[in-house]
């Protein structure tokens, strides 16, 4: 799967990419992702790519050109929607991750200041997520965080079947998680409940399913 990111910002990625889960997908190419800088398409010799809003008001917005063409130059190795990171775009879930798992291209746009001009929105942009009900600097960090949650979908990412039993997950009707215990069965006084190491598989996971929170 490839992500397409655009940012003014790629090098706020190194650290989260460069652990974990997803530097060894990456390192096995489960997954792809690259980076585009408006600024290496702005036209403006300074590297500009914002301006001051049309009818006043705070702050600025990243113009036009720049991200028209550096959208258009994206769209010629990755053909998968473009996703605007936006705290007004519809919220995202773990059904939209596994939607988008499925889809084998994204291109995330982070936009930056006061947002990006509407024309950009109109034309160019197939979805509008927010990962929450609040404001951050720039739309990198729910870039991140979409990588993370659509990544780990991806087949053969985690090698294992436990991204089937997620919180939110299909199989469990959209609700968190129940009790996780592992070794020593018996810690400060406090015991592993009797049923999950009784060997019974159908009375473990009638327990789970009864104390999903």
């Amino acid at each position: 799967m490839r992500f397409s990111v655009i940012t003014l910002f790629p090098e706020m990625f190194t650290s989260p990419l460069g652990e974990s889960i997803l530097k060894k997908a990456i390192s096995d190419g489960k997954i792809i992702i690259d980076f585009y800088n408006p600024r290496d398409y702005t036209l403006d010799k300074h590297k500009k790519v914002d301006d001051i809003p049309y009818g006043g008001g705070g702050g600025m917005l990243m113009t036009c050109q720049p991200l028209f063409d550096c959208l258009e130059a994206v769209k010629k190795t990755n053909k998968g929607p473009v996703i605007f990171l936006t705290p007004d775009g519809k919220r995202f879930s773990q059904s939209i991750a596994e939607r988008l798992s499925k889809k084998g291209d994204l291109i995330l746009l982070c936009g930056r200041y006061e947002g990006i001009d509407q024309r950009v929105r109109d034309r160019l942009v197939d979805m509008e997520l927010s990962i929450g009900d609040y404001v951050l600097t720039g739309g990198e960090i729910p870039a991140m965080a979409i990588i993370d949650a659509v990544s780990r979908l991806v087949p053969d990412v985690i090698t294992d079947t436990s991204s089937h039993h997620d919180s939110f997950s299909k199989s469990f009707d959209r609700k968190k998680e129940y009790p996780h215990y592992t070794r020593p069965e018996e810690f400060r006084g406090m015991k592993v409940p009797d049923v999950l190491i009784s060997g019974n598989h159908k009375e473990i996971e009638k327990w789970r399913k009864g104390k999903l929170r």
